[in-house]
């Protein structure tokens, strides 16, 4: 599953306006945000989460660890927010980040 370069272009630049949906801190991914992040993915398909991590190997591994469990790609990574993507089997055209800013 990979993204050309124009899409991921597209995508960042529908991110820059996108707050997070998701944050992370000290408990890490527990099971509840674990499931809310499966929810955002399959209802916006592109969103941000804020990860409060110590270090920047925290950071990777955390963000490696949620594009593995929910087979999304990480778009971008800037600072604590990364940008994470997972097309939708059936988008919902009210919901879906990509859909509404596209049209």
């Amino acid at each position: 599953m990979s993204i050309s370069n124009a899409d991921k272009k597209k995508f960042r630049t529908i991110g820059h306006q996108l707050k997070p949906v998701v944050i992370i801190a000290q408990k890490g991914l527990t099971e509840n945000i674990k499931e809310e992040i499966d929810r955002a993915l399959k209802d916006h398909e592109l969103i941000k989460v804020k990860l409060v991590t110590s270090t920047r190997q925290a950071k990777q591994k955390l963000t490696e660890e949620i594009c593995a469990d929910y087979k999304a790609e990480c778009i971008q990574s800037v600072g604590h927010v990364i940008l994470i993507h997972r097309a939708a089997k059936k988008p919902d055209p009210k919901l879906s980040n990509l859909l509404r800013k596209l049209s």
